[in-house]
C-alpha cells in the first residue's frame, strides 16, 4: 500500500497562521489571494534615503506596539529578545495554533514538535555604534580606525548582555516551542528561500515516521532592514522601474528587471490524518511529498537548474506521482532576468512536452521576496486558492517571454479540477526545495 492510500501515514494541514503584505491571518490572506491584492509599494517602515532598493512588500500593520498588545501579548516579556523576523515567525505560529483549534491541554505535548526556517538575522547599525567607537582609535577628519585588539578590552562591554539572542536563526523555533509548550522534535533550517519547503518537508517526514502527532512547520523572513537591503543591492538583481512600484515585480514577463524585497511569515499545523480526524479538525490540504537538492561543482559554482530538476523529481517520486498528476506549479518566480529563464528550463526538463500546458503561478509578484519566509507563504497561497477550486494569478504579467514558455496564470484566477500543486523554491547558492501538496 502506498503512503497516499494509508490514513495512518497521511499528513494533513489543519491550521495556517499568516503575516503577509496582503493580509494577516488565514482569512484575510485568502481574500487577498482571491482578490489579486498587491502588497508591493514604496518602503515606509524605515528610512531608505541612503539605501538602494526602496520598493518592497512590507507589513506596516505589524509594529512593536501591535506585537505587544495583540499578536504576541502572551509573549510580551520575551519580545525584547526577538528581532522582527523572530516576532513575525512566533506570531504566525500562535495564529496557526488558534486556527487549528488545538487544545494544548488535550494533546500529548511530547509529540508536538516544531520545524522552522529562518534567514540570517542582523542587528541595526545603531546598536553597534558605542561598542565600535570604544574599539577604535581616532584618525584625521573625525574618522575612526576599528581595532579588533580593542574589542575584548573595551568594546564588548558596551554590548547588550542578551544582544545575540535577538538574532540567532534558531530562536523562532525556540520561542515557538516555548509558546506552545511543544516538547517533541525541534529543528531550525537556515537555507534562505529554500527554508520553508525544507521545514515543511522535514516535519512531514517526522509525522510519517511516527515521531510526532502534530508539527508546527513554517518559515519567517524580513528584508526590511538596512543591512539586508544593502546585501540585496550587492548580490541580487533588484527591480529598477518607473511609475507605480506595485508593477515592478513581474515574474516570467519579458519586461522584468529584477526582484523586489519583502517580508512575511507563515506557519502550518501538520498532523497525521488519523490524529486530525479523531479530534474533528478541519482539513485545509494534504502534504504528499517533498524533495530537495543542492548542486555545486568543485570550483564552487552552483547549478540551480539541476538543483531544481533534482528537487522536483525527488518530490514527485516521494509522492508516487508523475508530472501529469500535477494540477499547477507554484514557481519560485523571482522576476530576475536570468533566474526565471533557468527555472522555466528546469520545469521543461521535468514536465517534458506538457510543460507549457501546466498552469504556473508566482505570488512574489504580490508579496515580494521575503527570503526564508517566501516558500511557506507561497504554498499557503496555493492551498487557500485550491480550497475555492482556483489557481492564484501572477500579477503584472503582460508580455510573454519566448525564453520562458510557460502557461503563466494571469489576469484572472484559473479554475482547476486538479488540486495537486508543486511548490518550488531555489536560492542563489544552488539549494532547491519542492513540496507537493493537494488542496482540500
Amino acid at each position: 500500500m502506498s503512503r497516499s492510500e494509508s490514513n495512518s501515514s497521511k499528513v494533513v494541514v489543519t491550521g495556517m497562521g499568516v503575516f503577509s503584505p496582503i493580509g494577516i491571518g488565514r482569512e484575510s490572506f485568502e481574500q487577498g489571494v482571491l482578490d489579486g491584492t498587491n502588497g508591493i509599494g514604496t518602503i515606509g517602515l524605515m528610512d531608505v534615503s541612503g539605501v538602494p532598493g526602496h520598493v518592497g512588500g512590507e507589513l506596516p500593520e505589524f509594529t512593536l506596539s501591535s506585537a505587544r498588545k495583540e499578536h504576541l501579548s502572551r509573549q510580551r516579556k520575551s519580545i525584547k529578545v526577538m528581532c522582527r523576523d523572530i516576532q513575525l515567525g512566533v506570531a504566525s505560529a500562535v495564529l496557526a495554533l488558534a486556527d487549528a483549534e488545538i487544545d494544548s491541554e488535550s494533546i500529548d505535548r511530547t509529540r508536538l514538535g516544531v520545524d522552522y526556517g529562518a534567514d540570517q538575522m542582523f542587528s541595526h547599525p545603531e546598536s553597534l555604534i558605542r561598542s565600535a567607537t570604544r574599539s577604535s582609535s581616532a584618525v584625521e577628519d573625525g574618522e575612526l580606525d576599528f581595532r579588533i585588539s580593542l574589542w575584548g578590552e573595551s568594546g564588548i562591554g558596551e554590548m547588550e548582555p542578551l544582544w545575540l539572542l535577538k538574532y540567532l536563526p534558531n530562536m523562532p523555533a525556540c520561542h515557538i516551542a516555548i509558546a506552545a509548550d511543544a516538547r517533541g522534535p525541534n529543528n531550525s533550517l537556515t537555507l534562505a528561500e529554500a527554508s520553508g519547503n525544507l521545514a515543511v518537508g522535514e516535519a512531514f517526514r517526522l509525522l510519517v515516521r511516527g515521531s510526532a502527532d502534530v508539527m508546527i512547520a513554517g518559515s519567517t523572513g524580513s528584508r526590511m532592514h538596512p543591512i539586508k537591503c544593502l546585501h540585496a543591492a550587492m548580490w541580487d538583481e533588484l527591480a529598477d522601474g518607473e511609475g507605480d512600484p506595485s508593477t515592478w515585480c513581474r515574474p516570467f514577463d519579458a519586461g522584468r528587471t529584477g526582484q523586489v524585497i519583502g517580508e512575511g511569515a507563515c506557519s502550518l499545523i501538520l498532523e497525521n490524518e488519523s490524529h486530525a480526524r479523531a479530534r474533528g479538525a478541519r482539513i485545509l490540504g494534504t502534504i504528499l511529498g517533498s524533495g530537495s537538492s543542492c548542486v555545486i561543482d568543485r570550483s564552487g559554482c552552483c547549478d540551480p537548474r539541476q538543483a531544481m530538476i533534482n528537487a522536483m523529481t525527488a518530490a514527485l517520486a516521494d509522492a508516487d506521482l508523475s508530472p501529469d498528476d500535477v494540477g499547477h506549479i507554484h514557481a519560485h518566480g523571482l522576476s530576475a532576468r536570468e533566474t526565471d529563464v533557468i527555472e522555466a528550463s528546469a520545469i521543461a526538463e521535468v514536465f517534458g512536452e506538457t510543460a507549457g500546458q501546466v498552469p504556473v503561478t508566482a505570488m512574489k509578484s504580490a508579496l515580494g521576496n521575503s527570503g526564508a519566509g517566501c516558500g511557506t507563504l507561497e504554498l499557503a497561497a496555493s492551498l487557500v486558492a485550491l480550497g475555492h477550486g482556483v489557481v492564484p494569478r501572477t500579477l503584472n504579467y503582460e508580455q510573454p517571454d519566448d525564453n520562458c514558455p510557460l502557461d503563466v496564470v494571469h489576469g484572472e484566477l484559473r479554475a482547476v479540477s486538479n488540486k495537486v500543486v508543486l511548490n518550488l523554491n531555489v536560492t542563489g547558492s544552488g539549494q532547491a526545495s519542492a513540496i507537493i501538496a493537494a488542496g482540500a
